[in-house]
């Protein structure tokens, strides 16, 4: 709840959401009548209660519905989730994304997301010809652990001050796992292609590659995303998957989240990279989105971009993620939606918690929210005698496979 005095809730509407309105206002030459909203939000969230959506557009009954069970309440009172995907919505109706005009489809945070886009892209250009000399189950490992530690990439929560980059240092974080299953990750993909490989050779079953479909439940733009598109280029050109589905954001949401537009633009600068074997990436996964290939597919649902948690999951999503073979769950805020964003005790088997989410999940998470499970007894009480912001500086994160 945001009403949890001292929590990192509370802290994230009385600081974090007024200072991206700012940062919004500074990006853009909005009009007047842009600003005036802006600044009236501002206001509300400061000192008002959270009030319904008024403008015409598809998902207004959606939200107002949701709106109404906290009618009368503060956004210093709600539930947290809520008050944070409520928020992004009514920021996009302030800077009219969904009204006719110049600001139509505009997205607030585009150019944040480009800053980070080129950084990312620049530090990948370092290190990606060595990177690609590995040999495969190393370069898996490093991809894995890069695409999790270049989650800390993200402009909504300025309390993380981790660099990205740290991700590409793969064995030196490993002592910030506080779950740890890139063995059985790496076992999870290995028996598969030893199983398969091995019926090829008897020829007691049709050539078909190991893996049919791995899932990404997608976050952030720049180091984070990056690393996603890398991890999906090796799995589909070393056949331990036929095809790689991201699920990402319909909207703009939790400033750097990644869109379909914002994936296509990474894949275009990449293949306009000096580098050369940079180049041949974007190139690859360009190939690779193209309907003769079409072994990378990119989708979104409003889902996504809802006050919803995974216990209220639609059940065509859910058939449409039970189709994959393994589904990889980016970020916190999944991990938030995963177990409903509650206060489970710490040592809970995330498999209670977990709102039967379809299996295998692999979850990529680096800790910026105050909620944790599947820690042995007495270890979160070490952790925060140790460090009191463990939840929630980004500095740890887990890796955790759940296969039944």
């Amino acid at each position: 709840m945001t009403s949890e005095l001292g929590s990192f809730a509370r802290a994230t509407i009385v600081e974090r959401k007024p200072e991206i309105i700012r940062r919004v206002m500074a990006d853009y030459a909005y009009p007047p009548e842009i600003v005036a909203a802006l600044e009236a939000f501002q206001e509300e969230i400061a000192s008002g209660l959270i009030t319904p959506l008024t403008e015409d557009a598809p998902d207004v009954d959606f939200w107002n519905a949701h709106h109404a069970q906290h009618a009368g309440k503060t956004w210093l009172d709600a539930p947290w989730y809520f008050a944070e995907t409520y928020f992004y919505r009514r920021l996009l109706e302030a800077v009219r994304y969904f009204q006719p005009g110049p600001w139509r489809g505009v997205d607030p945070f585009a150019l944040q997301k480009r800053e980070q886009e080129a950084d990312a892209i620049a530090q990948l250009a370092t290190v990606w010809a060595q990177i690609e000399q590995l040999p495969p189950e190393e370069r898996f490992v490093l991809l894995l652990h890069s695409a999790l530690w270049g989650n800390r990439a993200d402009l909504s929560n300025f309390t993380v001050e981790e660099s990205a980059h740290r991700g590409l240092e793969a064995h030196a974080e490993r002592d910030n796992l506080l779950i740890d299953d890139t063995e059985t990750v790496l076992a999870f993909f290995s028996q598969r292609i030893e199983r398969v490989s091995t019926e090829k050779e008897k020829k007691s079953i049709p050539s078909v590659e190991s893996v049919e479909e791995v899932a990404f439940i997608n976050d952030n733009v720049g180091v984070d995303s990056l690393f996603d598109l890398a991890l999906a280029d090796f799995l589909l050109t070393q056949g331990w998957a036929q095809r790689v589905v991201f699920y990402l954001k319909n909207q703009p949401f939790f400033v750097s989240d990644a869109l379909p537009e914002d994936i296509e633009l990474v894949i275009r600068q990449l293949q306009a990279a000096r580098e050369p074997t940079v180049a041949a990436l974007g190139h690859r996964l360009h190939n690779a989105l193209l309907p003769t290939s079409y072994s990378l597919r990119l989708t979104t649902d409003p889902f996504w971009t809802s006050c919803l948690s995974f216990w209220d999951l639609p059940p065509a999503l859910r058939a449409d993620l039970a189709r994959a073979d393994l589904r990889i769950l980016k970020g916190d805020v999944n991990y938030r939606r995963l177990l409903d964003d509650r206060r489970w005790p710490h040592h809970t088997p995330i498999a209670d918690a977990d709102a039967a989410f379809p299996r295998p999940y692999l979850l990529l998470r680096t800790l910026k929210g105050e909620i944790m499970v599947g820690l042995l007894p007495g270890q979160a009480e070490t952790l925060t005698a140790e460090d009191s912001t463990w939840l929630i500086n980004g500095k740890r994160g887990l890796i955790q496979l759940l296969t039944d």
